[in-house]
């Protein structure tokens, strides 16, 4: 067994579904045995996210940070990056996030901080992708793994997923199915950085 020396940290807003799927393959994979990796905080900025039961039950540290609670942005991510490097993270993973962090965030964590973004990238950066696809008559749309920077959605891109647009899609249907490749690459592109060093 090899000693733990890379912690990972994932930060959610809501089900963390993509969260879930990379828990479950550290687990069917061996993170810990094949690179010396685990799980050990997953952060949230709503204390009633669904999330944040699967992390207690998978004995994963949790920690809430409600972002209303803070006079400002700055103030916001300050407690955050506290609460994230008392874990001493290899990777920060950003798995349904759903709040703009702020540069020194961003640079605090630079070549460590990871972002899951439901479109195509560069194509559609921002919200409201799928619909945004469709109604631009795109026949194909997914998913992207990057690095995160201090621009929105942009950084180097780890991995993507490719999904159809099928005629009679709706927004909900093609997430839906945008999701499920989610589950696969997001586990697979953080093995990869830790299988990289």
């Amino acid at each position: 067994m090899s000693a733990v020396h890379k912690n990972i940290v994932i930060l959610i807003s809501g089900s963390g579904s993509n969260m879930a799927a990379i828990v479950r393959a550290a687990e069917r994979r061996h993170w810990g045995d094949r690179y010396g990796a685990r799980v050990a905080a997953v952060i949230c900025n709503k204390a009633d996210a669904a999330g944040l039961e699967f992390a207690r039950k998978h004995q994963i540290a949790t920690a809430v940070f409600d972002h209303k609670a803070f006079a400002s942005r700055e103030a916001f991510d300050a407690a955050l990056m506290t609460e994230i490097d008392h874990h001493d993270p290899a990777l920060v993973v950003l798995a349904g996030f759903m709040r703009i962090l702020t540069p020194g965030f961003v640079q605090h964590y630079e070549g460590r901080l990871i972002n899951i973004h439901p479109s195509l990238l560069p194509a559609f950066t921002g919200l409201n992708t799928h619909q945004r696809a469709i109604d631009m008559g795109c026949k194909f749309a997914g998913a992207t793994v990057h690095r995160v920077t201090t621009e929105l959605d942009h950084g180097d891109i780890l991995d993507q997923a490719v999904v159809p647009v099928l005629p009679d899609d709706t927004a909900q249907a093609l997430a839906a199915r945008v999701l499920t490749q989610e589950h696969i690459m997001y586990p697979r592109a953080v093995e990869q950085l830790l299988a990289a060093g």
